[in-house]
């Protein structure tokens, strides 16, 4: 099995052109014959989208956006496609499988952020539920960027029979960010 990640510069708050840069890696993804793309934490809004996924009207733009995607790409491939989740539950960082032309499951980040330049604990729930999916006869299991810094999440995905682990992350830009990599 082939697997794609989409290491794409999305730009927050541009749901329009997130959604049209999916696109096209789930089509460049496609062609190159994986049946699985995974794409970066929040892709749809960008990441942090901050007091953006507050609104209402945000989150059901990006609802749209998602639907959107999960119509048009293409219906053999899977797509790990992160957006933020606002339902009666709460509002969540979250990340869809879209396969077949459906939203055909949700994780929800289980330990939000909340140091240094991030404030996840301010604007979203956690989620508590593993997400484990098979594809190309592998099951896999669903966790975001700082689950599997910390206890629970990953041993809960394989517990529910993850054989591997698809992570989807993101950082905020800042400045020297890349300055202090090399150092």
């Amino acid at each position: 099995m082939k697997l794609a990640v989409a290491q794409i510069n999305l730009t927050v708050g541009d749901i329009a052109g997130n959604t049209d840069r999916l696109l096209a890696a789930a089509r460049e993804a496609h062609a190159a014959g994986a049946a699985l793309l995974l794409t970066p934490e929040m892709s749809i809004c960008g990441y942090p989208a901050e007091d953006l996924v507050l609104r209402r009207d945000f989150c059901e733009a990006c609802a749209a956006a998602l639907g959107k995607i999960a119509d048009e790409a293409p219906r053999e491939l899977a797509l790990i496609v992160g957006y933020p989740e606002r339902t009666d539950d709460g509002l969540f960082n979250a990340a869809a499988l879209l396969r077949g032309g459906r939203i055909e499951a949700v994780y929800r980040k289980h330990h939000l952020p909340n140091h240094s330049v991030f404030d996840e604990q301010r604007v979203f729930d956690s989620g508590d539920a593993p997400c484990v999916f098979s594809c190309g006869g592998v099951n896999f299991g669903l966790n975001i960027c700082g689950d599997i810094w910390e206890p629970g999440p990953a041993t809960r995905a394989m517990e529910a029979g993850a054989d591997w682990l698809l992570v989807p992350n993101a950082s905020p830009f800042h400045l020297n960010k890349e300055r202090e990599r090399h150092v």
